[in-house]
């Protein structure tokens, strides 16, 4: 039982560390890539993916129309929520990325209360908070009146996809579905391929994914067949088979590990405001999910 356990707290860091390369990965594509043809690349590839696995597992195509119907809500949520945080990467560092979408639990907690009528103790609003100071310390470069639209508008993207995975995790929450973590994660993919692929096809993106570069096709690959389609099944059933709490406590390493391959992959600057309001952001975080 411990090996086993061990291993699944591996394979949990591995997904996150996966998901905190991601935001390094999509900043190299972005020179060559438009952000829609981005997430449709990495749709079809971990589409494509999961379906191999499916059928080599013998993993049984039932159709259950109810299920489907709430899987496309998800599907519509999680496509609006990569095409705002692909684009904010845009204008913005891979590595305010990490920190910010690192408030994600926040959102959460708040859009519990007021959907669920969860409580919150005074030492988790204080956590919500202390890391809004520190979001809005990173955003507006150390000055919190500094928060311009349109000078730190990658930045507030960023911020509104942390904020529609929260509303992602609420719906997937209320929902009940008979699929297993495999096939929920196969039929939410095809169904935002099909959202997102027909809209996306022109002779001009064809065209600019056929001279892709060797960068730009391994940063895809990347994306698509680990950060999509491995990296998201080893998170769904891991919430399956541990507990919610513990599963998402390694999501507190994304923003380092952002940092880290932005430092080493991107050359981009480490400094000490970024250093102080990530460590606000992420204590903040911490105390609104810490149980007393």
């Amino acid at each position: 039982m411990y090996k086993s356990k061990t291993l699944r707290y591996l394979l949990i860091l591995l997904a996150v560390i996966f998901w905190g390369t991601s935001f390094v990965a999509t900043k190299k594509v972005l020179a060559e890539l438009d952000p829609i043809t981005i997430i449709a690349l990495r749709l079809l590839l971990a589409t494509l993916l999961l379906l191999i696995i499916a059928i080599i597992t013998k993993r049984k195509f039932t159709i259950n129309l109810k299920n489907h119907g709430s899987i496309f809500v998800l599907a519509c949520i999680a496509v609006f929520h990569l095409w705002i945080q692909v684009t904010g990467l845009k204008y913005t560092t891979a590595s305010n990325t990490g920190w910010i979408i690192g408030t994600a639990p926040i959102f959460m907690a708040i859009l519990a209360i007021i959907f669920f009528k969860e409580k919150i103790s005074f030492i988790q609003a204080i956590g919500i908070l202390i890391a809004m100071f520190g979001l809005l310390l990173l955003i507006g470069k150390g000055d919190i009146t500094n928060i311009d639209l349109i000078q730190n508008k990658g930045d507030l993207l960023v911020l509104s996809s942390a904020f529609t995975w929260g509303v992602y995790s609420m719906v997937n929450k209320k929902i009940t579905l008979s699929y297993s973590p495999l096939m929920t994660i196969l039929y939410l993919f095809i169904m935002m391929s099909i959202i997102i692929v027909p809209v996306n096809f022109s002779d001009k993106v064809v065209e600019s994914v056929v001279h892709l570069s060797t960068i730009g096709w391994i940063s895809v690959l990347f994306l698509g067949l680990f950060c999509s389609g491995i990296a998201y099944v080893i998170w769904a059933y891991s919430l399956r088979d541990l507990e919610s709490a513990k599963v998402g406590a390694f999501l507190y390493f994304e923003p380092m590990i952002t940092v880290a391959a932005a430092w080493i992959l991107l050359q981009e600057s480490i400094t000490i405001l970024m250093l102080v309001s990530g460590i606000i952001i992420t204590f903040g975080v911490i105390l609104v999910n810490k149980e007393f």
